[in-house]
């Protein structure tokens, strides 16, 4: 997603080496900053790159951003991630809309020291996914023509990709795509009151449904054919993202 932010009038970088405790990311393809400014005339702050439970940090630094844009007034994050593709009817290049799911990285990372500035201790997840973010991003999707799944994201630690026995496990648990990312920050966002919605692109067939090995090069290959089809996703639901926000 970090190629939208080229799009964005009255820009200002802020790479997250020159803020406080954030890191710099370690995964080829994440940039390390978030882009201020405005997109289709309206205020946003895109993050370009994330940093991952897997590259080493704890929990804290990686619902770093989330809790950032939260105090820096976002009412609304769109989060974006890779996933491999458990259901086999599932294609490469394809876009789900995340309706909730499954932390399978082996800890909560609410867990530990209570610190009330950040909300509440225990964080009603029944609708961590907004319904309503999830209507404007499906009828957006039918503006541009791309038709978008709904589904399930489950969350390991990585960096290993899952194995097949591991893949058909998550797929007996209910998940629909699976990825190394995304529900610490979402916790994040969600203990903060801010209302959340997902993206996962279908980078690639989960191991032992496409017969061949996965890489990161893949990956990589598939999100950058999405660029253009997602970032024309974003500026169409934009103006009705707003909308909700203030309300």
């Amino acid at each position: 997603m970090g190629a939208i932010a080229d799009h964005v009038a009255d820009r200002e970088e802020v790479p997250f080496d020159d803020l406080p405790g954030f890191p710099a990311p370690s995964v080829p393809g994440h940039a390390g900053k978030f882009v201020i400014g405005r997109l289709v005339g309206h205020p946003v702050v895109i993050q370009c790159g994330r940093v991952h439970y897997y590259e080493g940090h704890d929990a804290q630094t990686v619902m770093l951003p989330p809790r950032t844009l939260a105090a820096y007034g976002a009412k609304i994050i769109i989060f974006t991630n890779a996933a491999g593709g458990l259901d086999p009817a599932m294609r490469p290049g394809e876009v789900m809309m995340v309706e909730d799911h499954i932390n399978f990285i082996g800890a909560n990372p609410m867990r530990g020291e209570f610190d009330a500035r950040f909300g509440e201790r225990f964080i009603d997840m029944s609708a961590a996914y907004d319904r309503g973010i999830l209507r404007i991003i499906e009828e957006a999707g039918s503006r541009v023509g791309l038709n978008l799944l709904r589904g399930v994201y489950a969350a390991v630690s990585g960096p290993s990709y899952e194995t097949p026995a591991e893949v058909r496990m998550l797929r007996l648990f209910g998940a629909d795509a699976v990825g190394m990312s995304t529900v610490p920050e979402v916790l994040a966002a969600r203990q903060r009151g801010v209302r959340v919605g997902c993206l996962s692109l279908i980078t690639n067939r989960a191991a032992g449904l496409a017969g061949e090995p996965l890489s990161h090069a893949e990956v990589e290959r598939e999100a950058k054919h999405a660029t253009v089809a997602m970032g024309n996703l974003v500026a169409a639901a934009l103006p009705q993202l707003i909308e909700l926000a203030g309300r």
